[in-house]
C-alpha cells in the first residue's frame, strides 16, 4: 500500500467527517446569511437613497417657495415705499400750497389795510385843507355852520 491509497483514504475520510458534522450545510447557511445580509443593506442603502431625494426635492421645493415669498416681500415693500413717497410728495406739494395761500391771503390784508391807511389820511388832510380854506374865505358863524355841514357829508361818504 502506498502513499497514495493512504492519501486517498485520508481525503475520503475528511470528506466523511465534514459531511458527518454537517459542514457543507454552515458554511452553506453562512453564506446565505451573508448573502441576506448584503440583500438586506442594499435594500436599506435605496430606501435611505430614495428618502434622501425625497428630501432633497422637498428641500428644493421650500427653497422656491421662500425665494418667491421673498422676492414678494420686496416687491411690496418696493410698492409701499413708492406710495409713502409719493403720498409725502403730495402732503408737501400741500403744504405749500397752503402756507403760499396765507402768504398772498396776508399781503392782499397788508395791501387792503395800506390802501384803507392812506385814504383816511388824505381825508384828514383834505379836511384840513378846507377847514384853512373855508376860514379864509368865510369869517364867523356862517363858516362854522358851511364847515360842519361839509364835515358831516364827508363823514357819510366814508361810511
Amino acid at each position: 500500500m502506498d502513499a497514495s491509497f493512504w492519501s486517498l483514504v485520508a481525503l475520503i475520510l475528511f470528506f466523511g467527517v465534514l459531511a458527518y458534522f454537517k459542514v457543507p450545510a454552515l458554511i452553506t447557511g453562512a453564506l446565505d446569511g451573508r448573502a441576506e445580509k448584503i440583500r438586506n443593506d442594499l435594500e436599506e442603502a435605496r430606501r435611505l437613497r430614495e428618502e434622501a431625494q425625497q428630501l432633497l426635492a422637498e428641500y428644493q421645493r421650500k427653497r422656491k417657495e421662500a425665494e418667491q415669498e421673498a422676492e414678494s416681500i420686496v416687491a411690496s415693500a418696493k410698492r409701499e415705499a413708492e406710495a409713502l413717497a409719493k403720498d409725502a410728495e403730495r402732503k408737501a406739494q400741500d403744504y405749500v400750497a397752503r402756507r403760499t395761500a396765507q402768504a398772498e391771503q396776508k399781503i392782499a390784508q397788508a395791501e387792503g389795510q395800506a390802501v384803507a391807511e392812506v385814504r383816511a389820511a388824505a381825508v384828514d388832510v383834505a379836511v384840513e385843507a378846507a377847514e384853512k380854506i373855508i376860514a379864509q374865505r368865510m369869517s364867523g358863524a356862517a363858516a362854522g355852520d358851511a364847515f360842519k355841514k361839509s364835515l358831516d357829508e364827508v363823514k357819510a361818504r366814508m361810511n
